[in-house]
């Protein structure tokens, strides 16, 4: 009976211990939990100071974190041309020689207007060579003085109010393209940027290069879409509803990380973000930026300069 009173004592014990580590290990499970949770939200623990003029100066945008629409885009490779009607290939009728040149590469002509004279080998008589169309000159094949015979000789002016561009569907993208869509031009860093609709798309593929043409109608009276430019067009062709949407001009590469600039009473600080989908312009957050985060949507090169120049100890307001 006093034994097993003692075996009793003795596995109550073990069971009280027992009971006791296991309390104790999930209190550490949790604080650990909760450790890691709010070091998700954690910036890298530096912090850059901007006045308003600073910020103003710098063009830096300070924006609100929400959810938005992320469309889904197709890009396109494509390149500018001149509409074959819109060229004219100007040649003259006879044979003869070359009296005066009035037109050059460059200038712009009107329909009537006269570019060359020509005196003919037969009749010895001079005539006019006219443009045929309102544009602008970009080939001459003449000189004063010059024998003319053939074609070889002559004028191209080209009407470049307007231009096409022709877009290189491939077949995986065929089903998400149709004609009405916006497209969005683009051809590259510090180029001009327009938005278009496809009005054709070929009904046959190019047996070469497995592609469809589609083709996009853009105004060109200022002349900055030179035909031969490559560009790039950007179709939406669906689109959802994310919590965080922020444009790609916010994210800074920090440390290998993406990161966005935060704003609080302190300053602006890295926070590291994980992005999901990304377009053209817009990235979804995943984690490190909530809804309400006040943060750095366009600058944020200048807060990351301003790190950097700290890391190698010019110094820096934090």
């Amino acid at each position: 009976m006093k034994f097993n009173l003692i075996k009793a004592t003795v596995l109550l014990l073990f069971m009280m211990l027992y009971l006791s580590s296991c309390g104790e290990s999930q209190k550490i499970s949790k604080e650990e939990h909760k450790e890691e949770a709010s070091h998700e939200e954690e910036g890298h623990g530096e912090v850059v100071k901007l006045s308003d003029a600073e910020l103003k100066e710098f063009d830096m945008k300070i924006s609100t974190a929400g959810p938005g629409f992320l469309k889904t885009d197709v890009s396109l490779p494509g390149e500018v041309i001149i509409p074959p009607d819109n060229i004219a290939h100007i040649h003259p009728r006879f044979a003869g020689i070359v009296k005066k040149v009035y037109k050059h590469i460059g200038d712009k002509v009107n329909k009537g207007d006269v570019l060359a004279v020509l005196e003919s080998n037969e009749s010895l008589a001079e005539y006019k060579i006219k443009s045929l169309i309102d544009g602008t000159v970009i080939e001459k094949h003449f000189s004063l003085g010059e024998v003319v015979e053939g074609t070889n000789h002559g004028f191209v002016v080209a009407d470049l109010s307007h231009v096409w561009i022709i877009l290189n569907l491939y077949q995986k993208d065929l089903p998400y393209v149709k004609i009405g869509q916006k497209v969005n031009i683009s051809a590259g860093k510090n180029m001009p940027e327009t938005v278009a609709k496809i009005n054709y798309i070929s009904p046959v593929v190019d047996e070469e290069t497995r592609t469809a043409a589609a083709r996009v109608v853009i105004n060109n009276t200022k002349g900055l879409w030179k035909p031969g430019l490559f560009v790039t067009g950007d179709i939406s062709t669906s689109e959802k509803k994310v919590d965080v949407l922020i444009p790609k001009t916010a994210l800074e590469m920090l440390e290998g990380k993406a990161v966005v600039f935060i704003k609080d009473e302190d300053g602006f600080e890295p926070r590291e973000v994980i992005i999901g989908e990304t377009n053209h312009e817009s990235v979804e957050r995943l984690k490190g930026l909530k809804a309400g985060d006040v943060y750095v949507s366009k600058g944020g090169f200048t807060l990351k300069s301003e790190l950097q120049k700290g890391e190698m100890g010019e110094g820096h307001g934090h």
